[in-house]
C-alpha cells in the first residue's frame, strides 16, 4: 500500500494514528496538548513528529499539500455526559479544525466525535460545519459507526465526518461492517486473566459472554479511573467485572470474587495492540485509553480514504 502524508490534531495516545498508519498514511505531525499522551506517542513511535501544543497555536501553512487532515476533536461539547454546549463550549475545536483545513487544503479530512454530535440540538451546528467545508471545495458526509462492527469487543458508537475534495469524492465509499461478531470479553481477555494462574479464569471467561460496554475515559476534573457511571458499572458486573477501579495486577491463583481489569486489558478491549505502551501512572494511562479512537475503526475508515485518494493515480497508470 502506497504511503500518503497526513496531519493529526488532538492525537491523544495514538488510537487514530495507529489506524492511519495501518491504512498507509505517514504522519507528518501529530498535535496533542496532553503531556502524558505525547510521552506515549514518542515512546511507541520515536520517529513520529509529536508536537506538544494547543491546537489553537498550531500553524498549518507549512504543511500545505498534505493529503489528509485527521483528528478526534474534544467530545465534551457534544456529549450527553456533559452540558452539550456545542459552539458555546470553550473546548469546541471544530473551528480550529476548519482553520487548518483552510490553511493546509488537504485532499481529505477525517474527524471523529461522540454520538451526541448527531442530536437534534446540533442540527444548525452540523449544517454550518458542512457548508463551510463545501465552500472550501469539499464533499462532506458523516456516519455513526459502531466499533463492534469492525472487530472491537466493545459497544462504542462514534460519529466519523469525512470530507473529500470534489474532484476526488466520487471514488470514496464508506467502510462496510464485518460479517461476524467480535470476541466476547471472556474470549478476548482469558489469557490475561489466566496469566497469574487464577483458577477461576476459565469459568469467568465462559460467563463473560458478551462484548463490553463503552470504555469511558473521563476528564482530569474527576477522580481516579473507573469503568464509567452506575449504569456502566452494572453492565460490567453482568460480565463478572468489578468496574469500580482498575487493578494494578491480574488475579492471583486463589482469587475469589469479581476481578478488576488492568490497564492492559482495557487497552485490548479498546482495540490497541498489546505492544502499545501507555506512559504515566494508572489514572492517566487509563484516561489515555478510554478517550481514544479504537485503532481498528480508524483503520477501516482511513483505508477507504486511502483507496479514494489513490484511485485516480492507479487509473492513470493503467491507462
Amino acid at each position: 500500500m502506497s504511503e500518503l502524508e497526513c496531519i493529526e490534531i488532538c492525537a491523544g495516545a495514538g488510537g487514530q494514528a495507529l489506524g492511519l498508519e495501518r491504512a498507509g498514511f505517514g504522519a507528518q505531525a501529530l498535535v496533542e496538548i496532553d503531556g502524558h499522551c505525547c510521552k506515549t506517542l514518542r515512546f511507541n513511535r520515536p520517529n513520529w513528529n509529536v508536537i506538544e501544543s494547543d491546537v489553537k497555536e498550531f500553524d498549518g501553512t507549512k504543511y500545505q499539500g498534505v493529503q489528509l487532515l485527521a483528528g478526534g476533536v474534544p467530545c465534551p461539547p457534544f456529549s450527553k455526559a456533559g452540558k452539550q454546549l456545542g459552539k458555546d463550549d470553550e473546548r469546541d475545536l471544530f473551528p480550529e479544525a476548519l482553520r487548518l483545513v483552510d490553511e493546509i487544503r488537504p485532499n481529505a479530512v477525517m474527524l471523529e466525535n461522540v454520538r451526541g454530535f448527531l442530536d437534534a440540538v446540533f442540527e444548525d451546528y452540523r449544517i454550518t460545519l458542512k457548508r463551510k467545508l463545501q465552500r472550501m471545495g469539499y464533499v462532506v458526509d458523516w456516519r455513526l459507526l459502531n466499533a463492534s462492527d469492525y472487530g472491537v469487543s466493545q459497544l462504542r458508537p462514534r460519529v466519523v465526518i469525512v470530507a473529500i475534495k470534489k474532484d476526488l469524492a466520487a471514488n470514496f465509499n464508506w467502510c462496510t461492517p464485518r460479517d461476524h461478531n467480535p470476541p466476547t470479553v471472556g474470549e478476548l481477555l482469558l489469557d490475561q486473566m489466566n496469566s497469574g494462574g487464577w483458577r477461576g479464569a476459565r469459568k469467568w471467561a465462559k460467563e463473560a459472554d458478551d462484548i463490553a460496554p463503552t470504555i469511558v475515559g473521563g476528564s482530569k476534573k474527576h477522580g481516579g479511573p473507573d469503568l464509567g457511571p452506575t449504569r456502566a458499572k452494572k453492565a460490567w458486573a453482568a460480565l463478572g467485572v468489578n468496574g469500580h477501579t482498575i487493578a494494578n495486577e491480574v488475579p492471583e491463583k486463589d482469587f475469589v470474587g469479581m476481578p478488576r481489569l488492568t490497564v492492559e486489558m482495557v487497552a485490548r478491549i479498546q482495540g490497541f495492540p498489546d505492544d502499545w505502551k501507555f506512559l504515566g501512572k494508572k489514572t492517566p494511562a487509563y484516561r489515555q485509553i478510554g478517550n481514544a479512537f479504537p485503532p481498528p475503526v480508524a483503520h477501516a475508515v482511513a483505508s477507504q480514504i486511502h483507496n479514494c485518494l489513490t484511485a485516480r493515480k492507479l487509473f492513470a497508470m493503467a491507462g
